[in-house]
């Protein structure tokens, strides 16, 4: 059965899915040995190094890595060989102790676990609205900003759907999900070249990498200006942490990579950048030479207007 989809998927106790193959290898994400000993360590000076150069240029930074589900939620998987205590999210954590260029996720997840709601979807790689506010308010904390009193009590909807670890199996299980209406005063001022192409065309659902937009908020209490590097747990869309922070700050920037525009950093001038990155896509490490205004990394050929979707898992 190797090299079928369904094979990247590990179906856990009633009903929990968990990605455990795909792109970037998740099961790595726990492995031992000197090599990925050595690829944390060059994550940790890459952090660093980012860190130091956003302080030279009077930007706070701080790097948040959301922890897999198979590292919070070892408890619903089924005989699956794989040490959760070895997660890189835990390693990271171990390392930068104290860096007030990282903020740890892992602890008060696997804290939060076994509360009323989960915090992950069962049958999808993403968080939940309870998953996403955590987050959310761990970010804020460390930010030394409040949150808007009533943004847990924004109404949401529901719908059912096949979702994306869902889809890798024969049997497509379903599953409602949930998702809030966050956005109330911020507003969408700008949209990339990319995304916008991607809007006219009616394909905007497709759009991963290269995404780009930013909120401004006039009633904001913080007035501070956020620049977020991120990927699906952020999103373009303000239905997950982009929404949240952009109902908090007076302007907030959403770029969907992993690799940072320091061009762009530098033009923009925030006040804090904010680099959110899923556990699993640690499996690369960025290089920083993204172009915003393209959609790409510098030194590529010119995007085209609606490429290709990328891989995801």
């Amino acid at each position: 059965m190797r090299g079928r989809k369904w094979d990247t998927v590990h179906e856990g106790r009633d009903g929990w899915l968990f990605l455990t193959g795909g792109s970037n290898s998740v099961m790595d994400r726990y492995a031992r040995g000197f090599g990925h000993w050595w690829h944390l360590r060059a994550w940790t000076r890459l952090m660093e190094a980012r860190a130091a150069r956003a302080a030279r240029l009077g930007i706070r930074c701080l790097h948040v890595v959301v922890p897999e589900k198979l590292s919070v939620y070892e408890n619903h998987t089924r005989d699956l060989a794989y040490d959760p205590a070895r997660a890189s999210t835990r390693r990271l954590a171990r390392r930068l102790a104290g860096k007030a260029y990282y903020l740890d996720l892992l602890a008060p997840f696997r804290a939060a676990r076994d509360g009323p709601v989960p915090l992950y979807l069962r049958t999808d790689t993403h968080w939940t609205i309870e998953g996403c506010l955590l987050a959310y308010r761990a970010i804020m904390r460390a930010l030394g900003a409040v949150p808007p009193a009533d943004i847990a009590e924004r109404p949401d909807y529901s719908e059912e759907r096949v979702l994306d670890l869902g889809e890798k199996l024969p049997h497509r299980p379903s599953e409602i999900l949930y998702r809030p209406k966050i956005q109330r005063d911020a507003v969408r001022v700008e949209t990339g070249a990319l995304l916008a192409a991607y809007e006219a065309a009616g394909r905007a659902q497709d759009l991963h990498v290269g995404a780009h937009v930013v909120y401004r908020n006039e009633r904001a209490a913080d007035p501070r200006r956020l620049v977020l590097f991120g990927d699906s747990c952020a999103h373009f869309a303000p239905i997950l942490l982009t929404g949240y922070l952009a109902e908090s700050f007076a302007e907030v920037h959403f770029v969907w990579s992993a690799s940072l525009d320091w061009d762009y950093i530098a033009r923009v001038k925030p006040d804090i950048l904010l680099c959110e990155l899923a556990e699993r896509f640690l499996a690369r490490l960025p290089t920083d030479d993204f172009d915003v205004a393209a959609g790409r990394r510098a030194g590529r050929g010119p995007a085209r207007a609606v490429p290709a979707v990328p891989t995801l898992s």
